[in-house]
């Protein structure tokens, strides 16, 4: 089957990745100027995600659906990142995840452990005693209230994005060439051209409106290097006006962030951010003082009214699209179900070993 992807961010390479694995012929057109990652906003969104793969702690706020898709991801991207060169372990850590309050912000946490949604054999989360606290992360702040999230894991965003590129050598890969609109069987291109496919794919997050009615949603992260400073697995602060994230990276690297503004503004970081995460950062982990700010990062992600993922299909066509939050925690078992929707869905080794 000749397939066209409109967008080349996290679904489109994944999509890519996986039908040409499965003896499609596949093309992909974005306006990106090529492959590489790109630090100034304007690129796909996933390259600035933290990479977090959390069903427990996202099911608060997106519920049972992201739950389940979430739990269904982990165990995809585990066989996703064997596959690729390099390992699992040149793209995912599975060492869990904390969940910790300062104790005067006990109320909040128990209202979002309240909160989360329980999936049939999956676990749920467990409070930590102090002493196993401070066994797992020695790091962080002694006396927080914690708790162990089993399960949970992360992703690195940019050699995974980098590894579904480069592992997909028979894929065109169109750089520089933005579609300006996707239609059942045919891509149409901002410089006239139509490209007549057997099935045309729209993942092409904000740049899908009109037709899907997408707004942005501005995220905020500081990347800070900080040697000395161990960190094993994500560790999220619930705060009721400053909820943070920290995310260990290879090279002595921490993500910060957590800002999620309903706007579409891509300037830089804004003070107010930058000093409120900061502070928060550090009252977890008062050993981040010294660390140094690589850079500061913004950029949007697609939205759709409820945010809730859409995936549209109809003869000749696939959207998917609006991941909000969610994008690195549910893109594989969203494009399982939109294959499976299309009969395109080969078993996971066939698919990845053929």
């Amino acid at each position: 089957m000749r397939i066209g992807i409109a967008g080349a961010g996290l679904l489109g390479r994944l999509l890519a990745w996986r039908l040409a694995q499965a003896g499609h012929a596949v093309e992909v057109f974005d306006p990106a100027p090529d492959a590489a990652l790109r630090r100034d906003g304007r690129g796909a969104a996933a390259f600035t995600a933290a990479g977090m793969l959390s069903p427990l702690a996202e099911s608060a706020v997106g519920g049972a659906r992201i739950a389940e898709l979430g739990w269904r991801s982990i165990d995809r991207w585990r066989t996703i990142a064997a596959a690729l060169p390099g390992g699992p372990a040149a793209f995912m850590r599975e060492h869990g995840s904390l969940l910790v309050a300062h104790r005067g912000d006990a109320g909040s946490a128990q209202r979002l452990l309240a909160r989360i949604v329980s999936v049939p054999g999956r676990p749920l989360p467990r409070p930590l005693e102090a002493d196993r606290f401070t066994a797992l992360e020695p790091a962080l702040t002694r006396g927080l209230l914690a708790w162990e999230l089993p399960g949970e894991a992360q992703v690195l965003p940019a050699p995974l994005l980098g590894a579904l590129h480069d592992d997909a050598p028979r894929v065109g890969w169109h750089w520089g060439r933005a579609v300006e609109a996707v239609e059942p069987q045919a891509l149409r291109l901002c410089d006239g051209e139509c490209r007549r496919v057997d099935l045309a794919i729209d993942v092409r997050g904000l740049g899908a409106r009109p037709p899907v009615p997408l707004r942005g949603v501005r995220g905020e992260l500081v990347w800070l290097h900080a040697p000395g400073v161990v960190l094993q697995r994500p560790v999220r602060l619930v705060h009721p006006r400053h909820p943070m994230y920290l995310v260990p990276r290879p090279d002595d690297v921490i993500v910060l962030g957590a800002t999620e503004i309903d706007s579409e503004d891509r300037s830089p970081v804004s003070l107010r951010s930058a000093v409120e995460l900061m502070a928060a950062a550090h009252s977890v982990c008062p050993e981040l003082a010294e660390a140094r700010i690589v850079h500061l990062e913004t950029n949007l992600r697609p939205a759709l009214p409820d945010n809730a993922p859409l995936v549209q299909h109809e003869p000749g066509l696939l959207r998917v699209n609006g991941l909000y939050r969610h994008g690195w925690l549910i893109a594989p078992a969203l494009v399982d179900e939109a294959l499976a929707a299309l009969g395109l869905h080969a078993p996971a080794e066939e698919a990845m070993h053929a």
